[in-house]
């Protein structure tokens, strides 16, 4: 399998996070692509760098003025008489109807959900790099040169709505690979398997029929996003019965996990769809610091042979994984596991 990876993204370093009222250090660090790069090796993939795609891909998903304040705030934020040397709003717009305003601490709050998505210097740069990783990945499936492939995004997406980063993330890269797919096939699959809710990507897709969004993640009632994520939430318009969240209990193992993903399976089979989007999560391991799952490295085996199994073309993304001496193993074991069934069910 080819891995596609740019270390452009390596330079996204964000520093402010809360936790508990506290500030505390970053949970999505560029140490995580380094240990998930260990991973690709352990896995034996090919790495590979992206190609550079144009802006037309990504404002497929996203608005003009929402890739346009990623791209330029920073540098209107770092001429700014005192300001931090990070992004964070102060104001969020929660009541609706509410006005787009002219003043860049208003857009800041618009564009960015939470206090998780800090913008630095270098975000923009490294969020557009990763999802250049997506649609390189997603462009070698379309056009037939692989079956399979993994890109390793850095900062993550799935969090990110069509014009509101959150949760660690800036572009909706599993959204922009799935919509990529769309050229060549009618319909697409996207099955996220995250310890999160992919909130962001169900956004986007939520009055879609032509993509089926999965979801199988720790219960909202009681793990982020909290809000979004609940097994009501089917979609609306023409989309409506193409949303499937499967929410298990916090702190679930295996078991619970591959019954969640199998029934995910059995839609994308009912759905019909000829390519598939794995929005790869590896935070729901037992040691994942944030403490939202119990799935062990084999299970991480077992949910990629189940997914294999649709014999799908098949785009796999990086979504979650925090920082433990397992994540590179629990990369490799999805990864060759993946691969080796993959390989058996083409």
């Amino acid at each position: 399998m080819k891995a596609v990876f740019s270390a452009v993204q390596l330079k996204h370093d964000p520093q402010f996070f809360m936790h508990k009222g506290k500030v505390v250090a970053h949970p999505e660090q560029p140490e995580r692509a380094k240990r998930l790069l260990q991973g690709v090796d352990k896995a034996g993939c090919e790495l590979i760098t992206p190609e550079r795609f144009g802006d037309e891909h990504i404002l497929a998903i996203h608005p003009e003025r929402y890739v346009s304040f990623l791209r330029d705030s920073y540098a209107y934020w770092s001429g700014l008489d005192g300001a931090a040397p990070e992004i964070v709003p102060n104001i969020h717009p929660v009541e609706r109807p509410a006005t787009y305003p002219n003043h860049f601490v208003g857009r800041s709050g618009w564009h960015q959900t939470d206090l998780a998505c800090p913008i630095g210097a270098n975000t923009w740069d490294a969020a557009r790099s990763g999802a250049d990783c997506a649609l390189t990945v997603a462009r070698m499936v379309n056009s037939g040169a692989a079956s399979s492939a993994y890109a390793l995004c850095r900062p993550p997406g799935h969090h990110a709505y069509n014009e509101r980063a959150g949760g660690f993330c800036f572009l909706a890269n599993t959204a922009i690979a799935a919509q990529y797919l769309r050229q060549s096939h009618e319909k697409v699959a996207i099955v996220d398997v995250d310890v999160h809710h992919g909130n962001g990507t169900q956004g986007i897709f939520y009055n879609h029929g032509d993509i089926l969004t999965c979801s199988v993640h720790a219960d909202p009632m009681e793990y982020y996003p909290f809000f979004w994520g609940h097994a009501s939430e089917a979609g609306e318009g023409d989309g409506e019965g193409a949303n499937l969240n499967l929410p298990v209990a916090v702190r679930s193992g295996d078991e619970t996990w591959l019954a969640a993903v199998d029934r995910a399976c059995e839609a994308v089979s009912a759905f019909g769809a000829t390519a598939m989007v794995i929005a790869l999560g590896l935070d729901a391991h037992e040691k994942d610091p944030l403490l939202g799952g119990a799935v062990t490295r084999d299970g991480f085996s077992s949910i990629s042979t189940r997914l294999a199994a649709l014999s799908l073309p098949t785009a796999i993304v990086q979504e979650g994984g925090y920082l433990t001496d397992h994540l590179g193993d629990n990369l490799a074991s999805f990864l060759g596991g993946f691969e080796a069934a993959h390989r058996v069910s083409a």
